[in-house]
């Protein structure tokens, strides 16, 4: 089967929807699928605000509809809200061809947090980019209720998964830092709620590791906390699993790819009883859900690690990427049957 994505979201950004696309179409190309990306890079474009490593394309309505028509597609899937994603909407919906997309990221939550524009409005917009979708993906059970009652229709489960090999436990020592080591890995930015974190009051040591617009306010603010800016392979997994827990502060993801990361080495978790680590923390034993972070925090540290490593075995990419599949070929046009490649 022939399949476009269509992105707002790409390399060279490092974060959780251009992981789990890239991963994803990695395993979709080993199952014989011809995959074609349409992303940021091959237009015109500028920085997105308060996020100029995010670029925003610019008045893509054409280019998308001519690189769609050239593709002549068996599937489509739009994987974000931006101005890629509405170019690619409007052609669909124009040319009556059905799509998918996913709901990756809390687009209300996050204007909000930085506008006060009420979730209602916000709420509406996003309603309306994904109400003519034959199914809209999401990571997590609890997600997919929680939009439901939001008026959200057609939605459907598409997990994730985790480079095993990459994030294992490994030998402690790789930080001299004074233990025990609580770990933060992600975007430093306000919808994280990265300073719910560095506010603790928690024996040994914090270590930030990743960037973000807060980062220099941050690291300013808390110098006793050791951030380490941007950190991606064999950098980024030595560090998690150098942890002794992971603390994920945030209330606005909608899975959490690092949690999972954190698991595969064997890391228990420290999070607030919210979507996303409500659905992967096995609480009390791969880690404590508590709006006492603090509290949940120092009671991971007595958790088996081995227990979390194999809590992370549930998660593939292979698995996750036959579930994106089920979902794609189900909404793609009749006519597209005949020419698709057996899985």
């Amino acid at each position: 089967m022939k399949i476009v994505i269509v992105t707002d979201a790409w390399s060279p950004q490092v974060n959780g929807v251009v992981i789990s696309l890239a991963r994803t179409i990695e395993q979709l190309e080993r199952l014989g699928h011809a995959v074609q990306v349409i992303e940021p890079g091959q237009f015109r474009s500028i920085p997105c605000p308060t996020y100029p490593e995010i670029r925003l394309a610019l008045l893509p309505g054409r280019k998308v509809a001519r690189l769609l028509e050239q593709a002549a597609p068996q599937a489509v899937h739009i994987a974000t809200e931006g101005p890629l994603g509405l170019a690619a909407r409007r052609w669909c919906v124009k040319s009556t061809f059905p799509f998918t997309t996913s709901y990756h990221t809390r687009f209300p939550e996050y204007v909000w947090l930085r506008t006060r524009l009420p979730l209602s409005i916000s709420y509406r917009l996003v309603r309306w980019f994904h109400g003519r979708a034959r199914f809209t993906l999401v990571a997590t059970e609890t997600l997919r209720q929680e939009l439901a009652t939001k008026g959200f229709r057609n939605l459907a489960l598409w997990s994730r998964g985790v480079d095993t090999e990459l994030f294992r436990p490994r030998a402690p020592g790789f930080l001299a830092d004074p233990r025990p080591i609580f770990t933060y890995v992600g975007r430093v930015a306000i919808e994280k709620s990265v300073e719910d974190f560095l506010r603790l009051d928690l024996p040994g040591t914090k270590v930030v590791v990743g960037g973000g617009p807060d980062l220099n306010m941050l690291r300013a603010k808390y110098p006793q906390v050791r951030f380490t800016g941007f950190k991606t392979g064999e950098d980024l997994a030595c560090h998690v699993a150098a942890a002794d827990v992971f603390v994920f502060p945030s209330r606005t993801d909608t899975f959490g790819l690092v949690q999972i990361e954190a698991l595969a080495c064997g890391v228990p978790i420290a999070a607030y009883p919210v979507p996303g680590p409500a659905d992967i923390v096995r609480h009390g034993e791969t880690g404590f859900l508590s709006e006492d972070l603090q509290q949940a925090a120092l009671d991971a540290l007595a958790l088996d690690r081995d227990m979390c490593r194999a809590a992370a075995g549930a998660y593939t990419w292979e698995a996750c990427t036959r579930q994106f599949l089920q979902h794609v070929e189900a909404a793609r046009p009749a006519d597209a049957a005949a020419t698709a490649v057996p899985t």
